[in-house]
C-alpha cells in the first residue's frame, strides 16, 4: 500500500483528470487548471508547484483537438511542447515526480501490428500528434527518470468521447456512418486512472508506457458494441476514412502494444470489450433501458 502522497494533477478538470481524482481520493490533490493555473505561463506554474511542493505531477493537461490543432499550430505547439517543458522544469526543480500523459498519435500508423514502446515514434502527420511528441522530448530531456504514459481511443465519465457522442446521436434516431478501416485499443479512464494508482507504488519505473486496453478493433466495431451494451438499435452502416476527409488525417493503425507493462511484472489492462462492459453500467446505468424504448 502506498504512503498518501501530496499529487498535483494538471488539466485536472478534464476527463481524465475528474477520474484521476475520482481514483486517488485517499491521497492530497491539487487541481492545476486554467483559469487559475497556465502551464504555459511559467512563472506563475513555477509559484503554484512552489507553494505546493506536491510528491508527484500528474501531467494530462493538453490541446487534444486533432482537428483544431492544425488551423491553430503555434497554440497547439504552445500548450503540448512549452506547457509539458515547463511542468517537466518545475518537477525537476522541486523534485516532484512526473507522470505525463501522451498519445498514439505520435505514431504515423502506417504499421500493420500494434506499436511498441520501443517503436520509432517520429510524430505522425499530424501537428497534434508532433507537438505532442515534442512535449514527450522535452520531459525526457529535462526529467529522464519521469514516466510517459501513452494512450489512445480515451473515454470516461461525463466525456466528451466517442462513446457519448454514439449514444446521444442514436437518441436522436439518426442513421449512422462509422469509419471501419482505422483501428485501435479503445481505452477507459478509469481503467488509465487504476494503472496510474498502481505505478505511483513504483518510484523504480521510468520512460514510455502504453496504457491502453487490451484488444483492437476499428470504430465501427466500436460502435457496435455500444450499442449493443446501451440497448440501442440504430441503423448503422461502415465506411472508409475518404468517404470522411478531416482536417488532420487520422492513423490507420493505432493500436498499442504494453510491452513495459509485462516488462515490469505488472497487472495486465482489462479486454477493451471488458472495460466498456462496466463503464456502461456505471455511465448510463438503468437509462440503458429507457434508451432503448426511445427507438
Amino acid at each position: 500500500m502506498v504512503c498518501r502522497m501530496k499529487i498535483v494533477i494538471t488539466g485536472g478538470k478534464g476527463m481524465l483528470g475528474r477520474t484521476l481524482q475520482q481514483i486517488l481520493k485517499d491521497h492530497t490533490l491539487i487541481v492545476a487548471d486554467l483559469p487559475e493555473v497556465d502551464i504555459t505561463d511559467m512563472d506563475l506554474l513555477d509559484d503554484f508547484i512552489a507553494g505546493c511542493r506536491p510528491d508527484v505531477v500528474i501531467h494530462t493537461a493538453a490541446m487534444t483537438a486533432v482537428d483544431r490543432c492544425e488551423s491553430e499550430v503555434d497554440l497547439a505547439y504552445r500548450i503540448n511542447e512549452l506547457g509539458s517543458r515547463n511542468v517537466a522544469a518545475v518537477c525537476k526543480k522541486y523534485h516532484s515526480r512526473l507522470m505525463a500523459i501522451s498519445t498514439d498519435y505520435v505514431f504515423d500508423g502506417n504499421k500493420s501490428t500494434p506499436y511498441s514502446e520501443f517503436d520509432n515514434a517520429t510524430g505522425g502527420a499530424t501537428v497534434y500528434g508532433q507537438s505532442k511528441f515534442a512535449g514527450e522530448k522535452a520531459v525526457q530531456q529535462l526529467c529522464p527518470e519521469a514516466l510517459i504514459l501513452r494512450t489512445s481511443w480515451l473515454y470516461g465519465s461525463g466525456g466528451p468521447s466517442f462513446v457519448h457522442t454514439m449514444v446521444d446521436l442514436a437518441c436522436q434516431g439518426k442513421a449512422l456512418k462509422v469509419v471501419s478501416d482505422q483501428w485501435g485499443n479503445p481505452t477507459s479512464a478509469l481503467e488509465v486512472a487504476r494503472k496510474i494508482r498502481l505505478l505511483l507504488e513504483h518510484p523504480e519505473l521510468r520512460g514510455v508506457f502504453h496504457l491502453t486496453c487490451e484488444g483492437g478493433t476499428n470504430w465501427f466495431e466500436f460502435a457496435l458494441e455500444i450499442f449493443k451494451l446501451t440497448g440501442l438499435n440504430p441503423v448503422v452502416t461502415p465506411c472508409s476514412t475518404g468517404e470522411f476527409p478531416r482536417p488532420a488525417p487520422r492513423p490507420a493503425n493505432s493500436q498499442l502494444e504494453k510491452v513495459r507493462l509485462k516488462q515490469s511484472g505488472l497487472a495486465p489492462m482489462m479486454h477493451w470489450r471488458e472495460a466498456l462492459n462496466e463503464f456502461v453500467n456505471i455511465e448510463f446505468g438503468n437509462k440503458k433501458r429507457l434508451m432503448s424504448q426511445i427507438l
